[in-house]
């Protein structure tokens, strides 16, 4: 059975916390708020968890899952290396509504998905997130919906298409307008703007300084 915590009450997200990160490190699922929209995560460094998440969506490794991280200097454990551009990112909208996309530590022990090398990586900027984040590190999260249908923007929503597949739900109130985080790949000679979401492609051009593509084409 699935157990729902009412995060405006602070003995119950306190509750919901504790839950959520005994959740985590049991390999199960959790549903947690986030800026943009809910999302259902794991520990990413857990693969069965992960897969048990690709399940849940009814998702294939073809859609890799991204990662959230409760802190900047995580992003260092994680990746290769953070050019000057991905610092710059990330000091300008981080935490917020921007994933980056780099290679990944090679010595890293995860299965994401088919991500050929690569991490998308994003810190939300929401409390009960990044609460949980700080407590048990970096997890694999992808929007609280089954692939093809509306992503949740309550966890009402989230437990309608999901269900008992998730052990722990946070309920943060609504998220708000379901608007996903911009996606900016920074694995290349230049930076490539992957999706459009909440953060403009103008002000992503204007905090690196140079015009920022759509596409690789």
């Amino acid at each position: 059975m699935s157990a729902v915590y009412d995060c405006s009450q602070p003995d119950s997200r306190a509750d919901g916390l504790t839950a959520a990160a005994g959740a985590v490190r049991s390999s199960r699922l959790v549903v947690l708020p986030t800026d943009t929209v809910y999302g259902i995560g794991a520990d990413a460094f857990d693969a069965a968890a992960v897969q048990s998440l690709l399940r849940a969506k009814n998702r294939g490794p073809d859609m890799p899952v991204g990662v959230l991280v409760g802190s900047w200097s995580t992003v260092d454990g994680l990746v290769l290396g953070v050019p000057p551009q991905g610092r710059a990112l990330i000091e300008a909208f981080w935490p917020g509504d921007l994933s980056i996309v780099l290679p990944h530590a090679p010595s890293l022990r995860w299965d994401l998905g088919t991500t050929r090398g690569t991490v998308m990586l994003r810190m939300p900027l929401h409390p009960v997130a990044l609460e949980l984040l700080r407590e048990v590190g970096p997890m694999a999260v992808s929007s609280a919906n089954v692939s093809g249908q509306p992503p949740a923007a309550t966890a009402q929503e989230a437990k309608d298409q999901l269900g008992d597949s998730v052990a722990v739900y946070l309920d943060g109130g609504p998220s708000g307008d379901p608007v996903p985080s911009t996606i900016v790949d920074l694995t290349g000679d230049q930076p490539v703007v992957l999706r459009e979401g909440a953060v403009r492609v103008d002000a992503v051009s204007e905090v690196l300084g140079v015009p920022v593509s759509t596409s690789r084409t």
